[in-house]
């Protein structure tokens, strides 16, 4: 018979946590609350009841009882579809039953302990949807049954979607029956029958005290039993306590009873006491519920009926009990014989066993470890109780390592830290569940809150993941202490602490995982696979391949293993008698030869590592010779030893699904849970298949002395295939994470319903993070997984790894292997793996790819550079290498140059975002490229990347290097651009660009053109020094005077003092470039805009001599701008600019722009006469409203000097002003004086002069103007006296400035003759007018006869000076 074990999973590990939740309601009131759980209860998560639905439609689905029975989830174990969840109101009574209706609904059928009967209805989906798409269609029914209390706690067994049995107290069986299912909106029509086991006599008798009290609870029913579903028999076999077993027709009640014999002795179990009446005890079965009938027929006997009842007895030594074969006929129970049960089944306790065909499994549990046995049962003997013995064979799992102290005391032989060796232990895939963990990690955290002091600051925080909660709070509260005698740091102590508290926290987890492996029940699917539930995982029992069926013989000590493998049993006593630290240190030894480069024969390597490690010293004498001479025993060693290499390495590929034709139209499933289970069986074989070569290492170890006589090729492939197995090894102790993170943060419709479900859920599920082993990722690659072990055989078959027949190469598959794991993006694992194999051509390309992949560049650049050599027509790769090469190459194909190997290298930087090494390899590349092939992506590449690195130099001499013209003129611009955004402009306008500078004038010209003068970096400025480092001044102006007048119409709000800074700078800029041209060169030439009516100055009108027509398009009319007119704006703008700094109310009344007159004006109203004459001055502007507010504030200081003092300003202020002599109104009329001397003269005909003293006898006219003014005026406009005194009425003054006007011409004509009329003129009219004026007064001045005779005198003068000749 076929050997077999089980495999299993962990569901928590496997399944995401986003289930769908459906609450479930109920219609009755005031139900009471669900009992708090007790510290015995399971587990919420750890499922109470469970069973298995599988048909051709649906699959297989598992149905858990969870939370103490407050939830019943649906799990589909061959579809994707995710877990769903209904949560009642009450807990959910065992044992509640899934059916699937007319191929389009599942029905969930369930009683609760309040008296409910739940009918769940799930339409399903195509294609094996399920219930994925249909969640909102789901509905439930509810119906109160009559004859139930609302604190019922009876048995349930569902017979179909139509019936419904219900144990009673006193083994009294309520029957509900429904012919009609209510549709959605309506409720089903049950029919409640209760039926009594006995006559109507014996039903009155056992409510009397007296009577029945011998026998009380014997009748109580404890397992019921109906024929499979869809069945047309309606009866139902049922179990009391006292082991009567009875059938119950649907109509009549019980018409069959049969007491079940034991075939123990009374002692074996606990007796009821006697009565009183001295008859004898009952041994009676306990009063839980349990799996104890079973109902099955035959197809070559489908009249009969048989009933398989198992009978336990707990404490015998001999078995677990006994199973009674019944066959029901004509209401008669008929006993065909008793099936013992093996002596492996003793002190275990019977969970479920089904029939299928003529096979009895059995489920049992073994101090809570899973154990199938399987028997074949022959209904067709009738000769009573003689069966004959029956043969059992047992499944269990295989051997592992459990986490013991004494496996925990192993794991610190090696020189890794403790935490790193727990930690690593504990997160292998497959040891412990997510919820175990977290449920672990949640006690222990709960613990270390519970002592005293404040917590650790590790045991309050919230992690990501279970993983960083353990390996964050486990040893947290450990804290390292000094001696207080010595001060000395306690290290032992601390180190002892510490692994007293992970041990604790192991033991933990062992507990709940022991808890979450307790078995609950069988199943079977698609083609009579047996699958087996516990708590908290799902399995199924499979074939043993061979390497897994010698492990397992070798682990038992069986003598009986086949000759051709009894070097086997040698090698494995030789291993027991090796020490742990022995074996570590063995295996340690090895794996550094399988990391380094094989550079002599194997034999040697084996002779000078055994004389190192003493490995003979290792095993005593008489153990030596012994091993010695059962070696010699062996006729062939080298057969034998390839005998056990091909056990290692080889595949039974005739296991192959024999259902090929049905997958055509049905596709296997193809699910998480399967895939898990494949794993489960690959790794379990891997380490078989390890633990069997480490044997074969041992043995070269054991004779390394005799090994030089070996053929050496057999040496090279037990390497070879260890190296194989330890990989495949290492891969499978891999955790990978979940396979869905990608979509982890994306959420569907169905998710978000769902979390709004889980909202109305106290008890929901919490949340775990799925965990796959790196083969289970593998798997969901090739997606074969259906069938064990053909799966596992064809997943290790297409890794390769144990083809190889030498570790001095690495072949196609090995390279592939890695490649793989680098591309799901494994990339410690990949290095792991790497690490094994010699550094061929295809390895080191794979390393390099990992290297770039975990941000080694350096190193990444530095392999494929070694590579470029394995490329082109002078390669000396052997076939070998060359294969692995090109399978791992993107293009599935060898480079043919070592130019396209650097490109694709160039390429593969490019991706990463690595510009250096891309340039690097794009240099190489054009070192080697041939005649007639294209570079220009090449040149663009390198110059565009040392432009990103900031290498501007190189990317220069790149520039000008490359023989593309074209592009030379397309990259000149990017790196011109980048130069100034990286403020390298000294180095820019030290490059030359010879013949292509042109373009990177351009290039800027374009910039200070259309770029924002405001923002960084100031193109213009750029262009304006590119300009002059190369002397061309006027176009150096030329941009700044551009810059300026762009900044001109800049909004300058609050920040107008920069910008308007800036403007400045600008014209002062364009002013010194053109000073450093010649005189006759001091311009530039501007094109005429629409927007030159905002310039800040009138120019005169061009004229035009060509008519506008007479242009062509795109051509403008310019205008020459001198370099005054420069300065003028310069001007203008710094006194636009100064007036502003003092009065930035300017600003925000938008009148920034003053005209020049009212600048000067606003100065001179603010006292800023200093700054208005010298603002005035060089803008040419009239400056007489200037000096009549100077004379009044002269006026006013010396009418009243304290009145005004508070108006002065910095005229007044200067330390100049200041340090003059005399009051504040002499310093002022002294400012005055100095002031119009500065800029009054006889060039502006003493206009300021003359206002000043018009603007005095405005003031007061009586008043003297002081003599220096009235000296200048007689010096320079002596007429202008007179008017003014006539014009103010002062004859006096008029007449004094007449004689004194007389007396100057007089002394002229006495010293210089005169030469023609106009030396001796006098203004004789106005004169006439004085005169005349004074006449009329009514006292006339004094000196008015005096003026009178001085004119008379004068004329004879005059007239004499006349006759004279010339």
């Amino acid at each position: 018979m076929e050997a077999r074990f089980l495999v299993a999973t962990q569901l928590s590990s496997l399944f995401p946590s986003q289930t769908i939740t459906i609450p479930i309601q109920t219609a009755r009131r005031n139900i009471p609350l669900p009992q708090n759980s007790k510290d015995s209860d399971p587990l919420a998560e750890h499922a109470t009841y469970a069973s298995i639905l599988s048909t051709q439609l649906t699959g297989t689905i598992l149905l858990r009882v969870l939370h103490g029975g407050m939830i019943i989830e649906l799990t589909s174990l061959s579809t994707e579809v995710s877990p769903i969840r209904f949560v009642f109101p009450a807990a959910v009574l065992p044992s509640p039953a899934i059916f699937l209706w007319e191929s389009s609904e599942l029905h969930i059928l369930a009683v609760t302990d309040i008296g409910s009967v739940y009918r769940l209805v799930l339409p399903l989906g195509g294609s094996r949807d399920l219930w994925q798409n249909r969640v909102d269609d789901i509905w439930p029914r509810e119906y109160f049954v009559k004859h139930l209390s609302e604190s019922f706690s009876g048995l349930v067994h569902v017979q179909g979607t139509h019936c419904i049995a219900i144990s009673l107290s006193n083994g009294v069986l309520l029957r509900l029956e429904t012919e009609f299912m209510g549709h959605e909106g309506s409720d089903d029509n049950w029919t409640e029958t209760l039926f009594q086991h006995g006559s109507f006599l014996s039903s009155l008798t056992s409510f009397l005290p007296a009577i029945g009290s011998s026998t009380s609870g014997a009748s109580e029913i404890v397992s019921m039993a109906t024929h499979p579903w869809p069945t047309d028999i309606g009866h139902i076999w049922t179990l009391s306590r006292d082991r009567t077993l009875r059938l119950w027709k649907a109509k009549i009640g019980c018409v069959a009873s049969k007491r079940l014999a034991s075939l123990t002795t009374p002692r074996e179990l606990s007796p009821a006491p006697r009565t009183s009446n001295g008859t004898s005890p009952i041994v009676l079965l306990d009063i839980e519920r349990q799996t104890l009938l079973r109902v099955f027929s035959t197809p070559d006997n489908e009249d009969h009926v048989y009933v398989l009842a198992f009978i336990p007895t707990v404490s015998s030594t001999a078995s677990g009990g006994s199973f009674q074969l019944i066959d029901t006929f004509s209401d008669q129970f008929y006993e065909i014989g008793t099936i013992e049960c093996s002596t492996n089944s003793a002190h275990c306790h019977l969970q479920d066993f089904m029939v299928i065909g003529k096979s009895l499994y059995a489920l049992w549990d073994c101090q809570g470890q899973s154990v199938v046995e399987k028997t074949v049962i022959n209904t067709d003997n009738s000769n009573g109780r003689d069966l004959g013995p029956p043969i059992w064979t047992s499944a269990l799992y295989a051997d592992g390592p459990e986490l013991t102290p004494a496996y925990l005391e192993e794991l610190l032989l090696s020189p890794e830290s403790l935490t790193d060796r727990f930690f690593e232990a504990i997160m292998r895939p497959g040891m412990f569940s997510t919820l175990t963990l977290r449920t672990a990690i949640d006690q222990y955290t709960d613990a270390c809150l519970s002592l005293p002091g404040p917590p650790p600051p590790q045991l309050t925080t919230i992690y990501a993941t279970v993983a960083e909660n353990i390996a964050a709070v486990v040893g947290c509260t450990v804290n390292l202490n000094r001696d207080p005698n010595t001060g000395a740091l306690q290290h032992a102590n601390y180190w002892n602490a510490l692994k007293r508290d992970w041990e604790g926290f192991i033991a933990r987890c062992r507990e709940v995982e022991r808890s979450a492996r307790w078995p609950l029940a069988l199943g079977v699917q698609d083609q009579g696979e047996i699958v087996i539930v516990e708590r908290e995982r799902v399995g199924a029992l499979v074939a043993e391949d061979l390497p897994l069926h010698l492990r397992r013989l070798l682990g038992q000590g069986h003598p009986s293993v086949d000759s051709q493998y009894d070097i086997l049993g040698v090698l494995w006593t030789l291993r027991s008698k090796l020490g742990p630290q022995v074996i570590l240190n063995l295996e340690s030894r090895l794996i550094d030869i399988m990391h380094q480069e094989i550079a002599f024969s194997f034999a040697d390597i084996l002779q000078d590592q055994a004389r190192r490690f003493n490995f003979r010293q290792a095993i005593d004498g008489a153990s030596t010779n012994w091993f010695i001479g059962r070696l010699q025993s062996i006729d062939d060693i080298d057969k034998a030893t390839r005998t056990i290499l091909d056990v290692i390495g080889g595949f039974d590929m005739e296991i192959k699904r024999e259902e090929d034709e049905v997958e055509l139209l049905l596709p296997p499933p193809n699910s998480d849970w399967s895939r898990a289970l494949a794993t489960a069986y690959i790794s379990t074989t891997i380490h078989a298949r390890y633990d069997l070569c480490f044997s074969l290492i041992i043995l070269l170890f054991f004779l390394a002395d005799e090994l030089s006589q070996w053929d050496p090729s057999l040496l090279a492939e037990v390497f070879a295939v260890f190296r194989g197995v330890a990989m495949l090894r290492l891969v499978s102790g891999h955790p990978a994470g979940d396979p869905h993170d990608s979509q982890a943060h994306e959420s569907t419709p169905d998710d978000v319903v769902s979390r709004m479900r889980n909202m109305n859920v106290s008890r929901s599920k919490s949340n775990f993070t799925p965990t796959y082993s790196l083969i289970h990722r593998l798997l969901a690659q090739s997606g074969d997984t259906h069938g064990l072990p053909g799966a596992a055989h064809r997943f290790l078959d297409s890794t390769g790894l144990l083809q190889s027949i030498s570790p001095a190469h690495a072949t196609k598959f090995e390279v592939l292997f890695c490649e793989r794991l680098r591309l799901l993006g494994f990339h410690y694992a990949t290095w792991e793996l790497i690490s094994w194999l010699p550094r061929t051509p295809g390895v080191t390309y794979v390393l390099a790819r990992l290297w770039l992949n975990m941000g080694r560049a350096d190193d990444a650049a530095y392999l494929l550079e070694k590579l470029a050599g394995s490329f082109g027509p002078d390669n000396a790769l052997s076939y070998e290498d060359q294969e692995a090469l090109t399978a791992v190459l993107p293009a599935t194909e060898l480079y043919d140059s070592e130019f396209a190997f650097y490109v694709h290298t160039s390429t593969l930087f490019k991706a990463c975002l690595l510009v250096r090494h891309e340039v690097s390899f794009s240099q190489l590349a054009l070192s080697v490229v041939s005649q007639g092939v294209d570079t220009t992506a090449l040149w663009h590449t390198v110059i565009k990347g040392f432009i990103d690195l900031g290498l501007y130099g190189d990317a220069y001499a790149s520039l000008i290097a490359s023989p593309h013209e074209k592009q030379k003129r397309e990259c000149v611009s990017l790196l011109t651009y980048r130069m100034c955004e990286d403020n390298a402009v000294d180095t820019l306008v030290t490059f030359n660009f010879a013949g292509i500078d042109n373009e990177v004038e351009d290039a800027l010209s374009f910039k200070a053109r259309n770029v924002d003068p405001r923002v960084r970096p100031c193109y213009s400025k750029i262009l304006y020094s590119w300009y002059i480092y190369r002397g061309d001044y006027r176009n150096a102006a030329l941009v700044m005077y551009q810059r300026a007048r762009k900044l001109q119409g800049t909004p300058f709000e609050s920040s107008h003092s920069s910008f308007a800074g800036d403007q400045l700078e600008a014209y002062m800029l364009c002013i010194n470039a053109l000073n450093l041209v010649e005189d006759k060169n001091m311009w530039i030439v501007l094109p005429v805009s629409n927007d030159m009516s905002e310039a800040p100055r009138k120019r005169r009108k061009l004229s035009k001599h060509i008519p506008e027509t007479m242009f062509s398009s795109g051509c403008f009319d310019t205008e020459i701008v001198q370099l005054s007119d420069i300065q003028y704006e310069y001007a203008l703008l710094s006194a636009q600019i100064d007036i502003v700094r003092r009065d930035p109310t300017i600003i925000s009344a938008k009148d920034f722009s003053l005209p020049a007159s009212s600048i000067v004006l606003r100065l001179a109203q603010a006292n800023l006469f200093n700054m208005a004459m010298a603002t005035a001055c060089s803008l040419a502007i009239d400056m007489t409203d200037l000096f009549i507010h100077l004379t009044g504030q002269c006026l006013r200081l010396s009418r009243n000097p304290d009145s005004v003092m508070g108006d002065t300003s910095d005229w007044l202020l200067t330390d100049k002003v200041s340090s003059w002599p005399g009051s504040t109104a002499e310093r002022g009329w002294r400012y005055l004086r100095q002031s119009l001397e500065r800029y009054d003269s006889a060039e502006t005909d003493c206009r300021y002069t003359k206002v000043v003293l018009e603007t005095i006898m405005d003031f007061d006219r009586s008043s003297s103007p002081p003599p220096w003014l009235i000296k200048t005026l007689e010096d320079n406009h002596h007429e202008f006296l007179i008017r003014l005194s006539l014009k103010y009425e002062q004859f006096d003054q008029a007449i004094e400035h007449i004689m004194t006007l007389m007396r100057k011409s007089d002394a002229r004509v006495a010293r210089d003759s005169p030469k023609n009329a106009f030396s001796t003129w006098l203004p004789y009219t106005l004169i006439d007018q004085v005169l005349a004026a004074a006449s009329t007064q009514d006292f006339p001045p004094s000196r008015l006869a005096e003026l009178r005779s001085e004119i008379n005198n004068r004329m004879k003068r005059m007239q004499r000076l006349s006759q004279l000749p010339r």
